[in-house]
């Protein structure tokens, strides 16, 4: 038969329709009949970042001052040797392979110990010892830590012998060459954590110190090293960590969280910086805090651009706590994804010493309750700063005459020789003693805390007015009729002790019935009111000399002299001269909290 074209395109619809009716029903039929395949479920992770901060050469639950087993009213304990229980306990639940420790900064300034590894037995003499800090950090094995200011205190040198010592890298990012700008530590640490059936989970460190150094530490750093604000800095080098392909980056800042700065315009940059990084830089999912010696559990904080939650925490100094931050990942194309971030706190007041820091660490612990022990004189009475906030304590007197000591013996000879020379110092301590009888080292060192070296700042009589009505701010107002609460009297606005300033030589009244700004009566030296023109010397610390705490005038004033012996130094040595410690050689009642006139004490 012929073929004819209609009668072959119908065949072909009929025999294309049945192929593809028989198609659809055999297919269907072999789905009914196939099981479902189940979607392979998201490869997860989760890895654990552990730190510290403030560390302050506390190694051992020890008080050097009292040289006693470390107690307080909280029940707290401190420590390395507790940090390093911890720290195993840790790896022990998550997989040494799945977590990191880190540090937030201050770590070789605190303590005797500290100070007796810097200049009694310096690690940076020849054939020094290895810092008890590093041995123990490098037992423990840290993977890095940020620089805090109070690694400067010692110098740059110091600073360098002690890093060498690590085996981990210091980090900081906006501590740069002050001529090429470049970073003069590591900025950060980059580590892959290796995921059993996966690809490592790549973690990035930044590390974040304190732009304060460039004041605090000014002898030591100018012309050698500047610190950029932390904002600037971490808004440079968190894009740059995740371009290096960072699927989680941590921040380990030494900077509180609350936005705050302790040096008023001195500096371009904020002091408190951590939430505010946080908030507007992208990319950064927990920031590690240090500085503020606070307590933050978990802070959660929203970047502006992202809209990513940021998580913070700050444990608390002296190695009281230990941080956690619990980073859940998920695998998604080949990289890993942070899900949510967690943190919490562990106490070291519940775990008992390490037992390898306590063998490791021992001897050089005990060559410093040695050495703080050293009985340098007598004292013919009980000092004390337990009221020395609110009250002219001859104790406080104490610091301010070596001061007007050392620096009336140091400008004799010069054009300014036959100025008055006042002082300026701090009731550092609520606790302090110096009890009647023999008079030790640790003692003193009880008094004076910190590591501050002696200045001489030219000042005129205006300019110490206005200083002292800036240090009054640290007292409430308080009606002339209204009860007087001593816990509520001090401390204003948050002002920190070692902020309010007497000065010596100097005679005064603080009346805080009256504003801030207008307390100073009766201002007089040598009984004369005082001249607003007249030309004094402070002898002050360091710390106030560069502006710490945002004192007015003292921070730009003409510096006369300077030195690098501490001075609580000083004190052991007037003291070892005097060999009697006798309030008559000393104390002095130079000034009164009153109320409209009235005194308060």
């Amino acid at each position: 038969m012929p073929l004819n074209r209609r009668r072959f395109l119908e065949n072909a619809a009929l025999t294309t329709g049945a192929a593809t009716l028989t198609t659809v029903t055999t297919t269907a039929a072999a789905h009914a009949a196939a099981p479902t395949p189940h979607k392979k479920p998201p490869r997860r992770h989760t890895l654990t970042v552990m730190g510290t901060t403030d560390l302050h050469g506390h190694l051992f639950n020890w008080d050097y001052y009292k040289d006693a087993t470390y107690t307080d009213p909280e029940g707290n304990a401190q420590g390395l040797a507790r940090i390093s229980t911890l720290v195993q306990q840790i790896r022990q639940e998550r997989g040494r392979e799945n977590t990191l420790l880190i540090d937030a900064g201050d770590t070789i300034q605190g303590t005797p110990l500290t100070y007796y590894y810097a200049k009694v037995d310096p690690i940076t003499a020849k054939g020094g010892p290895v810092h008890p800090m590093a041995r123990a950090m490098n037992t423990i094995g840290y993977d890095a830590a940020a620089l805090g200011n109070h690694e400067f205190n010692y110098g740059i040198d110091t600073l360098r012998k002690f890093e060498s010592q690590l085996d981990f890298p210091l980090l900081g990012a906006n501590a740069v060459d002050a001529t090429t700008l470049k970073p003069a530590f590591a900025p950060y640490l980059l580590k892959k954590l290796h995921v059993h059936g996966g690809p490592p989970v790549k973690v990035a460190v930044l590390g974040l110190t304190n732009p304060g150094i460039a004041i605090w530490d000014k002898a030591y750093v100018q012309g050698k090293l500047a610190f950029p604000g932390l904002e600037e800095q971490a808004a440079t080098w968190v894009p740059r960590l995740r371009s290096m392909g960072a699927d989680v980056v941590i921040v380990s800042a030494h900077s509180g969280a609350d936005g705050t700065s302790s040096w008023g315009d001195q500096l371009p940059y904020v002091e408190n910086a951590a939430a505010d990084i946080a908030k507007t830089v992208p990319g950064i999912d927990a920031i590690l805090v240090g500085h503020a010696h606070v307590e933050i559990p978990e802070r959660k904080v929203t970047n502006d651009t992202t809209g990513k939650t940021v998580v913070l925490s700050e444990p608390l100094c002296f190695a009281e706590r230990l941080t956690l931050f619990d980073i859940e990942l998920t695998l998604d194309k080949g990289h890993w994804t942070v899900d949510k971030v967690s943190a919490s706190l562990r106490d070291t007041s519940e775990v008992e010493d390490d037992p390898r820091i306590t063998k490791l660490l021992d001897h050089q612990h005990r060559a410093v309750v040695a050495y703080v022990n050293q009985v340098v004189g007598t004292a013919t009475e009980t000092l004390t700063t337990v009221d020395a906030r609110y009250k002219d304590a001859p104790i406080i007197d104490l610091i301010t005459k070596v001061q007007e000591d050392v620096v009336k013996e140091a400008l004799t000879g010069t054009a300014y020789a036959d100025l008055p020379v006042l002082a300026q110092a701090s009731p550092f301590s609520r606790t302090s003693e110096i009890p009647a009888g023999d008079v030790t080292m640790r003692a003193l060192s009880s008094l004076y805390v910190y590591d501050n070296t002696l200045v001489a700042k030219l000042l005129t009589g205006a300019q110490l007015r206005a200083y002292l009505e800036y240090s009054a701010q640290y007292y409430e107002r308080t009606a002339p009729d209204a009860p007087v609460d001593i816990d509520a009297l001090t401390n204003e606005g948050g002002r920190p002790d070692y902020n309010y300033d007497y000065v010596s030589g100097l005679t005064y009244d603080i009346d805080i019935a009256q504003p801030a700004g207008s307390r100073i009566k009766n201002l007089a030296h040598n009984g004369e009111p005082l001249d607003d023109t007249a030309q004094f010397v402070l002898a002050v610390n360091n710390y106030r000399a560069n502006g710490g705490g945002a004192f007015p005038h003292v921070a730009n004033a003409k510096e006369l002299w300077s030195e690098s012996t501490e001075i609580r130094t000083r004190i052991a040595e007037w003291v070892t001269a005097k060999g009697v410690l006798d309030p008559k050689d000393f104390a002095s009642t130079d000034w009164k909290l009153t109320r409209d006139g009235t005194p308060v004490f």
